[in-house]
């Protein structure tokens, strides 16, 4: 049975052009964001290094150290592995084998080196943020459907999970730190305490023994236990695969990844008759035929394309009152 009622049909999950256009416009713009301090190092870079009348004499100039490491594809973690002599000895590679053919281009290559490296960064840094704008979408609405409806929630940021510390919490006040939450509970119904609900994120669970991106289960904060709540097998109520990327080639193997992970979700909790859902960008007709046919199954309790607003809004609010 399908639970979003915005969804009618196969066609209603699939992405419009407009909609994949919207989101390739979207991560453009967070990519130049990201790489604006990449562009101003490469500046400065540039500017000291010209003071260099050779790619050796860069050597001499102890500012752009780090950055002749960098050109030199060292990462900074991998830093700390190196002695200095290691380091001098990865420099001066890079000099004869790069920057000496480039000539009076010298410090050109130097930068354009520079930015390779710290390109490859960003594109990792980029991956991450796709999945962490999808989350915060899914969060964002979530407490905007408790908070219309005037329903108290504690929120628990990842700095305190350790420490299991939650706090009371107003929509307006962490709309623009919901990056930063772990977990979120709530109770539709105060009075009846079989009715707590906590939802997390992107946690390992240990019955499965793999990372679940969303996970509901009964419980208050308490129950909770900084996620030890993952070792009782008797709360779960919903597990759900989110995927934020909305490049339409890598649609599909977002579903069969994602699919594959409900179904062994499925089996391991077929005793506890767990529900399970799947939300994502990047839905082409196929996949979305796919997934409409596990709706109308019950095999899939709920589904979604998150950058439908309404479909969001309904699946939110289905989640809200599990």
């Amino acid at each position: 049975m399908n639970e979003n009622l915005q969804i009618k049909s196969a066609a209603d999950l699939v992405t419009s052009r407009e909609q994949t256009r919207a989101g390739f416009i979207e991560a453009a713009f967070a990519k130049n964001r990201k790489a604006q301090p990449y562009i101003e190092q490469a500046k400065t870079l540039k500017s000291l290094a010209s003071q260099a009348a050779s790619p050796l004499e860069l050597l001499d100039i102890s500012e752009i150290r780090n950055s002749l490491l960098t050109a030199s594809g060292l990462s900074d973690k991998s830093f700390k592995y190196f002695t200095k002599d290691d380091k001098t000895e990865a420099i001066k590679k890079m000099i004869s084998e790069f920057l000496d053919p480039a000539g009076e281009n010298f410090v050109d290559e130097l930068v354009y080196r520079f930015l390779l490296i710290k390109g490859d960064a960003l594109g990792g840094s980029m991956r991450n943020y796709v999945g962490s704008v999808a989350q915060m979408k899914l969060v964002r609405k979530i407490l905007s459907i408790l908070s219309m409806q005037q329903i108290g929630f504690q929120i628990l940021f990842k700095e305190n999970k350790k420490s299991n510390k939650w706090q009371r919490a107003v929509y307006e006040d962490v709309f623009e730190r919901t990056a930063d939450i772990a977990a979120i509970h709530w109770n539709v119904e105060p009075q009846n305490k079989d009715r707590d609900r906590v939802l997390f994120f992107n946690t390992t669970i240990p019955l499965v023994r793999n990372n679940i991106d969303i996970c509901l289960y009964k419980g208050n904060t308490a129950a909770f236990k900084s996620g030890k709540i993952v070792n009782n097998n008797d709360l779960p109520i919903m597990f759900g695969e989110l995927k934020g990327g909305i490049d339409p080639a890598g649609a599909d193997e977002h579903w069969k990844t994602g699919n594959s992970a409900l179904e062994r979700i499925r089996n391991a909790f077929d005793i506890y008759h767990v529900k399970t859902s799947f939300i994502a960008a990047a839905i082409e007709k196929k996949m979305a035929s796919e997934i409409y046919d596990q709706l109308s199954k019950g095999i899939l309790s709920n589904a979604a394309n998150i950058t439908i607003d309404k479909q969001l809004t309904s699946y939110c609010d289905w989640l809200t009152k599990l």
